[in-house]
């Protein structure tokens, strides 16, 4: 029906941006046991050290489920990366906080990121990257309201066992 798919045509452009990276080290220069969601996270956290930040913003800022981001943040800790501190105005609620291992982590690949950036946002024009994350912010909508119908369906039914 369609001379080119949009989703084809993002999963060819994310194979091809793993390979290039992998190939350049980009994004992945690391020693350790980061992994690239690793990375995302400790990136994240850096980026908004002035703030407090909590597993419920890295799930939405990753759109990465609950239970996911949860293992994610334990193996983070008990590796060293993250520590969980409480708050004073919310006992219920624990801020996600970097280590110094992952400050250094941070500080050596941080250099990397920008240049494998560059190379994305090469040949393109400020107006045609603003078009391309407004399309993406759509996409992204959409995907996200076809998985609440979904949720949403599946919350009806029973689960038998089958």
């Amino acid at each position: 029906m369609y001379d080119r798919y949009i989703g084809i045509e993002i999963s060819k452009v994310n194979n091809m941006m793993r390979r290039k990276c992998i190939r350049e080290e980009l994004f992945f220069e690391s020693d350790d046991d980061v992994t690239n969601k690793n990375g995302w996270i400790i990136g994240f956290i850096a980026k908004n050290n002035d703030k407090d930040i909590f597993q419920k913003d890295i799930e939405n800022k990753f759109s990465i489920r609950r239970s996911t981001v949860s293992g994610i943040l334990s193996l983070m800790e008990k590796k060293g990366y993250i520590r969980r501190e409480s708050v004073d105005y919310d006992a219920r609620l624990k801020k996600l906080t970097l280590t110094e291992k992952s400050w250094d982590y941070y500080n050596k690949i941080h250099k990397k990121i920008n240049e494998g950036e560059e190379m994305l946002r090469s040949g393109l024009e400020e107006d045609e990257i603003s078009t391309f994350l407004n399309i993406l912010d759509k996409i992204k909508k959409n995907l996200e309201e076809q998985e609440a119908k979904s949720n949403d369906k599946d919350s009806g039914k029973m689960y038998t066992g089958i």
